[in-house]
């Protein structure tokens, strides 16, 4: 009988989202859960790209709190932007998430920014975990320069150097761009958006078994196993080499 041994790669998932986006800090949590329990979770290699939900928002000031920013941006009344805002946060607590709908949201280029900064120095999922948390948890304007500086130090990085970075608009800018013409060349007209080994893309904050059966479905499209043609022959092995005749 042919035997089988399976080839181990690194598979990556890449993850456009912006961090104003509760969808976004939703799916994580339930994209985690799913890799948690996945049996080749130590071979997946996770990657955050930029996605700005609203690039012209006003990059300074004071930012628009999240309630009156759906009634404008939807055309709904400003109770009803209240209650839908209520509605995602039910969401989120569901998840185990800390949520406020007493945010502030504005400009996240600066924060994208920050993401590939930390990306180079490999503290990238901590820093989305904190650009996240002092948004969604903690209410912390995004348009908040020392906010920004305060997450971005938590999730490990040196403050002097996030703070060179925030005064020099061209600092790692492309890196944004450059994502954000990938996710639109990809189809991605929304986050958060999923895409494995470049195969399999999944839009929304899909529930934990919907992304759990992509990992595996992804996984055993790409990795066929290796099928050893031929039975037992002579060979050497731990136990020393067959002898012939013997």
């Amino acid at each position: 009988m042919p035997r089988t041994r399976a080839l181990i790669s690194v598979m990556r998932v890449e993850i456009w989202s912006d961090i104003v986006c509760p969808w976004c800090y939703i799916g994580k949590a339930r994209f985690e859960q799913a890799l948690s329990g996945f049996a080749h979770r130590d071979e997946v290699e996770v990657v955050h790209r930029s996605f700005e939900l609203d690039a012209h928002a006003e990059p300074s000031g004071s930012g628009v709190p999240i309630a009156e920013m759906l009634s404008a941006k939807y055309g709904m009344p400003l109770p009803r932007a209240r209650e839908a805002e209520n509605g995602v946060a039910e969401a989120a607590r569901g998840e185990g998430l800390e949520y406020t709908t007493d945010r502030v949201t504005g400009n996240t280029f600066d924060q994208h920014r920050l993401l590939h900064l930390a990306k180079a120095r490999g503290r990238q999922s901590e820093a989305v975990d904190a650009f996240y948390r002092a948004n969604f948890a903690e209410a912390v304007p995004v348009n908040d320069i020392e906010g920004t500086v305060a997450a971005a130090v938590q999730a490990g990085l040196d403050e002097a150097e996030v703070r060179a970075v925030l005064a020099d608009p061209d600092a790692y800018a492309e890196d944004v761009r450059a994502d954000e013409r990938e996710a639109a060349s990809l189809g991605a007209s929304g986050v958060p958006f999923f895409v494995i080994d470049r195969a399999y893309g999944l839009s929304g904050a899909q529930p934990a078994e919907t992304f759990t059966k992509a990992l595996e479905t992804a996984w055993a499209a790409s990795r066929p196993s290796l099928v050893t043609l031929g039975g037992a022959a002579d060979e050497c092995g731990d136990d020393g080499c067959a002898v012939p005749g013997a």
